[in-house]
């Protein structure tokens, strides 16, 4: 066999969303997800919803339960942590086959949601919250 007829048998892709971010490595198996060493289940048990959404990539290609999903994941809440996990798991499987590339970039599940937390101004209790205008 040559060097360039291998095949990778798993490909890994990095999301982020807020000040949430996620690795993700996709390997071959029967469709179990572990995050942060522990199973989805356990680690989204106060949102469910969760867990379909960071297979969404997988499931458009019905191939949800022949790989299984390795995930690190740190910062932000759980909703920008599932964004970030589902962005991972579409440029992940985007890597693994370059022709599922089209249809997820069409779906918009490559495109990074860039909409972050302004910062606090001085002056200002928040960001643009100000104390109320007195004109006497």
């Amino acid at each position: 066999m040559k060097q360039n007829e291998t095949t990778k048998s798993f490909s890994i892709g990095i999301g982020r969303r807020k000040s949430a971010s996620a690795r993700v490595k996709i390997i071959p198996g029967n469709g179990k997800i572990t995050i942060n060493k522990k199973s989805g289940i356990e680690y989204f048990n106060s949102f469910p919803q969760s867990l379909a959404i960071c297979r969404n990539p997988l499931e458009i290609f019905e191939s949800d339960k022949s790989y299984d999903i390795i995930i690190n994941v740190e910062g932000g809440g759980l909703q920008g942590q599932t964004q970030a996990i589902q962005l991972a798991v579409a440029n992940a499987v985007s890597k693994l086959d370059s022709v599922k590339r089209s249809k997820l970039r069409n779906l918009g599940l490559l495109t990074r949601d860039t909409r972050i937390k302004e910062r606090k101004k001085y002056g200002l209790k928040k960001a643009r919250k100000a104390s109320q205008y007195s004109k006497r």
